[in-house]
């Protein structure tokens, strides 16, 4: 046998005995791409490695912090939202009761502390 052909076997055997040894998705992908590089196939199948695909992961994680910030900016808005809605509410229920339309003092107080207590305002009872 001619040396060139010696060496091709010898990659052969080391690849087929890394082969055997190697267990999981990630290593059989490997082998097989040993394999397919040492007999010249191409391997269009094959998604590309993590490192052949740093910089999707990068672009994708400059995505998800976007993301999160946006998720951060609605949440501050929907809580400032809120509080307002809470305001008014409260206003609303001040003005009723000082207008005579309702004197149910209990359900008044009752009201208000429920909502001052998500704005952090306690209510004194009287």
């Amino acid at each position: 046998m001619r040396p060139t052909a010696l060496n091709s076997i010898s990659a052969i055997v080391a690849t087929a005995e890394k082969l055997v040894r190697c267990k999981g998705r990630y290593h059989s992908e490997l082998n097989y791409r040993a394999l397919a590089k040492l007999f010249g196939v191409i391997t269009p199948d094959l998604p590309p490695l993590e490192h052949e695909n740093v910089h999707y992961a990068d672009a994708a994680e400059v995505e998800i912090t976007a993301l999160r910030q946006r998720i951060q900016e609605l949440e501050a808005k929907l809580e400032a939202a809120d509080k307002l809605q809470d305001s008014a509410f409260r206003d609303g229920l001040k003005a009723g009761f000082s207008y005579g339309q309702t004197d149910d003092q209990s359900g008044f107080t009752q009201c208000m502390s429920a909502y001052s207590t998500r704005a952090g305002v306690k209510v004194k009872e009287s």
